[in-house]
Parts: structure tokens; C-alpha cells; sequence
């Protein structure tokens, strides 16, 4: 018997969905079986299938999240209160973002995905110091409180 694809090779083996002879080189391990190429159709989950329009969607929801979590960080920096309290800003602003990113594209996933979230953090940090309005409070802490933002904004999309 001679394969369907490759006719110069010979071969046992049968497509277990068709009964099309198909050699080691074409043949897909699935679940079920071997089977030949057409009938395994191999996809990505529809999870992980994120196109052209939700990316559009993520930036957009993540530019709107920074911004008002910008202002939001900047309102409460103006207080003066204690350093410590920008890691747990910074957290909670990572999973609001990620959160809205997430759900703005139908909790799909993909690494991009991962980092509009996480650039969202760090955009916010940047309008919480730099507002149109004049000059935030820069603190020393800041950087690594936006390192626990992003990481946990990532955590929610990835």
C-alpha cells in the first residue's frame, strides 16, 4: 500500500477517520488516533485565537484604565499618606486593569494580551506622576510598586 500524499512511500498505516494510507510523515497523532492531515484539522482553542479587533479593544480599554487609574493614584498621593500604601494601590490598579482587559476581550489570552495589561500599569504610574495638571508625588518606592502592579495585571490576562 502506498501513501495518498508521498506515493513513492510504503506504509501500513491508515487514517483512522477516512481509511486513507498515510505514512509516518504525514500521519497527526490525536486523541483518538492517527489520522491524516485533513481530518485532524488541527485549530488553536478558541480561547487563544485573539485577532486584529480585540487587541484594538485591549489598548483602548487599557489607555481608559490608565488614565483613570492615573488620576485615582494621583488623588491619593496628594494625601501624603504612608510610602507603604503604593504597593497596595499598585496591586489593586494591576487588577483592576487586568481585569477590564480580560474582560474587554472575552477573557481570551495571549502574551500580547499579558503586556497591553501590563504597560497599562505602568502608563497609570507615569499619568499619577505627570499629570496634564502639573507634577505628582515621586516616591522611591514607586518603581517597585508598579513591578507588583504589573505583575499582578499580567496574572489576570495571561
Amino acid at each position: 500500500m502506498k501513501c495518498a500524499t508521498h506515493p513513492d512511500v510504503e506504509t501500513n498505516l491508515r487514517c483512522g477517520k477516512c481509511g486513507k494510507p498515510i505514512c509516518p510523515k504525514c500521519m497527526v497523532q490525536t486523541p483518538v488516533g492517527a489520522r491524516c492531515q485533513e481530518c485532524a484539522q488541527l485549530q488553536k482553542l478558541p480561547t487563544f485565537q485573539v485577532t486584529t479587533g480585540y487587541y484594538l479593544r485591549a489598548i483602548g480599554a487599557a489607555v481608559g484604565m490608565a488614565f483613570a487609574c492615573g488620576a485615582a493614584w494621583w488623588a491619593i498621593n496628594t494625601l501624603r499618606l504612608p510610602i507603604g500604601l503604593d504597593f497596595l494601590l499598585a496591586a489593586g490598579f494591576g487588577y483592576v486593569i487586568g481585569e477590564v482587559v480580560g474582560r474587554s476581550v472575552n477573557r481570551k489570552r495571549s502574551r500580547w494580551l499579558a503586556f497591553i495589561a501590563g504597560a497599562g500599569v505602568v502608563v497609570s504610574y507615569v499619568v499619577s506622576i505627570f499629570p496634564p495638571w502639573g507634577f505628582g508625588w515621586f516616591s522611591m518606592i514607586g518603581p517597585l510598586a508598579v513591578a507588583l502592579g504589573v505583575w499582578v495585571a499580567v496574572s489576570r490576562v495571561r
